[in-house]
């Protein structure tokens, strides 16, 4: 379902995005719900994307009432090629178009390489790496007809480094800044970047089921785990919010930004600057 209010938002002058439409892949919560609510306040109509959640239609009214957007809800598994056509074809149908891409969805697994599961692994691989491809290759016909897009990938601070136990995890986000280089280089002349985002550790769902994970898998408690490992990572000594990363999104997708394209782009409080 989707709902229409009168096309105008609070806060969106001067960014240009009015009326534009995106898909946030993963934002029932966490940084894609973020993402999702920094769209909203820019203009923008939303569709928001997660399985198998519950509270999705209130979300999804919810954020379309705040900020006076068109917002829909697809549940597709992102884990599906032929979910995610759908998704996209209902996008188009009742937006009209899809201007930006904001690939989001994410699932994480914390264990010893020798005793991870492999089942484990191709989830993680189809879920944080290929849907991202199979998205991209939906949104990209639209966005080169139109001369204008924005495709966001979001990556992670382990998209640059590594941690170990997180084999999976590790390799797709690795992955992912390598498809956001090359679909930035064949799209560069069509008016469409290509961006990830490196987030640091964001006190997301996904991050709080790590927790008593790495504290197994290192033999801490989970007190240790969120001081000595996580936020040890961070010399800010803090985790990153969901609103910095709507932040950025909301500039990556402006005009402002039309020359950043191909970048890997960290918000990790000095992670990686170790």
């Amino acid at each position: 379902m989707q709902e229409l209010i009168a096309s105008r938002s609070f806060g969106s002058v001067g960014l240009g995005l009015a009326g534009k439409a995106a898909i946030v892949t993963g934002s029932t919560s966490g940084i894609g719900l973020g993402i999702a609510r920094a769209f909203a306040a820019a203009g923008m109509n939303v569709m928001l994307n997660g399985l198998g959640a519950t509270d999705a239609e209130d979300i999804r009214r919810d954020l379309g009432r705040e900020f006076c957007v068109m917002t829909a809800y697809s549940g597709a598994d992102m884990s599906k090629p032929e979910q995610i056509a759908a998704m996209f074809d209902d996008a188009v149908a009742r937006f009209g178009k899809v201007d930006v891409l904001v690939n989001n969805a994410g699932i994480q697994h914390v264990e010893a390489i020798e005793t991870f599961p492999p089942a484990k692994w191709d989830q993680i691989i189809a879920i944080n790496l290929s849907a991202a491809f199979h998205a991209i290759r939906a949104a990209v016909p639209g966005m080169k007809s139109r001369k204008w897009g924005r495709i966001i990938n979001v990556a992670s601070a382990h998209a640059l480094v590594a941690s170990p136990f997180k084999s999976a995890y590790v390799t797709a986000k690795h992955g992912i800044v390598g498809l956001t280089k090359t679909v930035a280089l064949e799209t560069a002349e069509f008016g469409i970047t290509a961006n990830a985002i490196c987030p640091g550790y964001v006190l997301t769902p996904l991050v709080e089921k790590q927790i008593p994970e790495t504290a197994r898998a290192r033999n801490l408690t989970e007190d240790q785990v969120i001081r000595d490992v996580l936020l040890k990572a961070q010399p800010t000594r803090r985790f990153v919010t969901t609103e910095e990363i709507g932040a950025l999104a909301v500039f990556l997708a402006t005009d402002a930004a039309q020359s950043i394209t191909g970048a890997a782009l960290p918000v990790e409080g000095g992670w990686t600057a170790q």
